[in-house]
């Protein structure tokens, strides 16, 4: 006799959906994982160790090289990627980038829409700065160490900047908990029928437990920003392309020496009509572009509106299921 299929635990079930849907810190595991992580005894050992080898390599490379600007390059990109390992790894911060990667491949339809908006008016201004003497002095006059210290520090301005502004989407959407929003935030997810359980029951509300809090709530914003700086990189690379390429047509080499003082240019292997002046020039102008990019979308409400009709979805899910999820956990304890 086949043995009855035993019915899923709506609560593992849901811990599940939360780690797909880019939420790790709606796992009680993953969160007490991550805030032991983030304890003195575990966080400065390993943070020290970290800064003491990145600066000893990147004191080495600037010395060896001769660049004052490569030390502080090195060592600023090291640590990035030292936070991004220990983030992934003892932070649980995985699936949050996973998802942030995964919705932004889906949502390329809506990326390209809007960097067309945003592109005529970038690349006049850009093309203006790219045909400008000056620019192209200044650009090769720096070593590369230092247009990648004005890379990371452009993006940093931005990452500052949606940092001020995403909070504020988080606490929008969890104010606007009610038993409507509980419903269609529900619908399709492992909590739909939990749902409709409580909502049937006078003595549970819900949309009491939907104010997002610590770190569940820098879990949406980190993977909002995630979403937005995936978007900015691929923005400036797009840039990066069609200026090598636009340059590489329109400037010959004796306007190149013309416009950058040089007695002769410096060709990149096995292209032979791309300079590394012209690649100088062409990060620096698309990392700016990024930053444009990034402030636009902090003051322009046609591209807010654009961006957040796509993740609100996303948002007024997460918080409705959060708060049933909550809820279910809340009276389970208390009966037993």
């Amino acid at each position: 006799m086949p043995r009855r299929r035993q019915p899923a635990d709506p609560r593992r079930e849901t811990e599940r959906w939360f780690l797909a849907n880019g939420l790790s810190y709606f796992v009680p595991g993953e969160r007490a994982a991550a805030r032991a992580a983030l304890r003195p005894r575990h966080l400065l050992p390993l943070a020290a160790l970290v800064l003491l080898a990145t600066a000893a390599l990147g004191g080495t490379l600037g010395w060896v090289s001769q660049q004052v600007s490569a030390a502080p390059a090195v060592w600023l990109t090291l640590v990035i990627l030292a936070a991004l390992w220990y983030a992934s790894t003892a932070l649980h911060a995985r699936p949050i980038l996973t998802f942030a990667l995964r919705r932004t491949v889906r949502s390329a339809p809506l990326l390209v829409g809007t960097a067309m908006r945003a592109l005529p008016l970038l690349l006049l201004f850009v093309a203006f700065l790219f045909i400008n003497a000056e620019a192209w002095e200044m650009s090769a006059s720096l070593p590369f160490a230092t247009h990648w210290l004005v890379v990371l520090l452009l993006l940093g301005i931005g990452v500052v900047f949606q940092l001020v502004r995403l909070p504020e989407e988080v606490d929008r959407a969890d104010d606007a908990v009610d038993a409507d929003f509980l419903e269609r935030a529900c619908r399709g997810t492992p909590m739909e029928a939990t749902q409709v359980a409580l909502a049937a029951d006078p003595r549970v509300d819900v949309p009491a437990y939907a104010r997002v809090t610590g770190f569940e709530r820098w879990n949406l914003i980190i993977a909002l920003l995630l979403i937005q700086l995936v978007q900015v990189v691929a923005l400036i690379c797009a840039v990066f392309v069609f200026l090598l390429v636009f340059g590489s047509i329109i400037l010959q080499q004796e306007t190149q020496l013309a416009w950058t003082g040089l007695e002769r240019t410096h060709h990149v292997p096995y292209l032979g009509s791309v300079s590394a002046e012209l690649v100088k020039v062409s990060l620096f102008l698309a990392s700016f572009s990024g930053l444009y990019f990034i402030v636009s979308a902090v003051t322009d409400d046609t591209y807010r509106h654009q961006f957040f009709s796509v993740v609100t979805q996303e948002l007024e899910r997460a918080v409705g299921v959060r708060a049933v999820y909550r809820a279910l956990r809340a009276q389970e304890e208390g009966v037993a």
